[in-house]
């Protein structure tokens, strides 16, 4: 008995093998590659039922195209010795000549360090700025002071680059400017904050936080408005405190968003505000105020180079490049957020 008992075993066993492999035979066989005109009709479908959705794609689509992608054409004005008459195409091939000319040239490490340092100081001191608001606005409870709030800090955001370098030259000036009364109030000396060079950088930090701040951190309120509102119910009935609900529901929340934002800023540390850096830039602070932007616009604007800005310009973009790319690697291998 036992004997017919495990033979029929071992045939139950080889029948199972055998649909097994039947069905898989089966599978591989009805498992095919779509054709071209397969996917091509599938593709068509998809658009017919979301064409109102492409619809409204479209304008950002055309402004991309047409203002983006499109003047990349004249890029090769940066290998060229680019003349207005003769047009891009009729324009001598010089190669590298131009950035040859800038790498070589005195005031190149002077350029590129004060823009360097100017975003890295920016990106550290104003950075953390946004968050913190963001979340400081989160946690009022009051739905007026909450608006009230959201829109003072946002309008200084609208205010015009121009409007506010002379609203920093009253403030600061060293005979009328409020700042230097206060500082002779408590005994002190009038600081001329916009013709020296170590003002600068705070000025233009700290002006950058007050303008920008706000604005930044709507973002930040947009994702901490999508936290589950159970999980601090849990918390209040555990006995968190609000430091303890900011660090363990707040922060962990916000760190794809944060992470995207750093990347983001990460890929303009070679790019400044021209026109602000212009507008505060005097005699007294150009060793610090001197940047890759002013002397861009300098001598492509002011003495019509514009083939050897362009080359400038194009190594900014592919120095900025670079650094979204590294900053994207860093942020997959440290936490597994990136943003492409």
């Amino acid at each position: 008995m036992n004997y017919l008992q495990q033979r029929a075993a071992r045939v139950k066993i080889r029948a199972r093998k055998l649909i097994r492999k039947r069905e898989i035979k089966l599978q591989q066989s009805s498992v095919r590659t779509p054709s071209f005109s397969r996917r091509a009709r599938k593709w068509c479908r998809a658009v017919v039922d979301n064409r109102w959705l492409y619809l409204l794609i479209l304008p950002a689509l055309v402004y991309l195209i047409i203002f983006n992608y499109m003047p990349m054409y004249g890029v090769q004005i940066a290998f060229k010795d680019y003349k207005a008459v003769r047009g891009i195409a009729g324009s001598d091939w010089v190669g590298l000549k131009h950035f040859k000319t800038f790498f070589s040239a005195y005031y190149c490490s002077r350029l590129i360090s004060n823009t360097l340092l100017l975003n890295m100081l920016s990106l550290v001191f104003s950075f953390p700025i946004p968050i913190a608001l963001a979340i400081v606005i989160n946690n009022i409870r009051s739905s007026r002071l909450k608006k009230f709030t959201q829109t003072a800090v946002y309008i200084p955001h609208f205010i015009s680059t121009v409007v506010l370098a002379g609203i920093l030259y009253i403030l600061l000036s060293p005979t009328n400017g409020i700042i230097n009364h206060a500082i002779a109030a408590l005994g002190g000396t009038p600081i001329y904050f916009m013709n020296e060079a170590d003002w600068f950088r705070p000025v233009y930090i700290i002006s950058g936080i007050w303008q920008n701040a706000g604005w930044n951190s709507i973002l930040y309120i947009a994702a901490l408005a999508g936290v589950d509102q159970a999980l601090y119910e849990a918390a209040t009935i555990d006995g968190a405190s609000k430091w303890q609900k900011v660090i363990y529901i707040d922060i962990p929340h916000l760190l794809p968003t944060v992470t995207m934002m750093l990347i983001l800023n990460c890929g303009s540390l070679m790019s400044s505000s021209t026109d602000k850096t212009l507008l505060l830039q005097t005699g007294g602070n150009m060793a610090k105020s001197d940047i890759i932007g002013t002397y861009v616009y300098t001598m492509g604007i002011g003495s019509g180079q514009f083939s050897y800005t362009a080359a400038i310009n194009l190594f900014v973009n592919v120095i900025n490049f670079i650094m979204v790319v590294s900053a994207n690697l860093v942020s997959k291998k440290l936490n597994g957020e990136t943003l492409f």
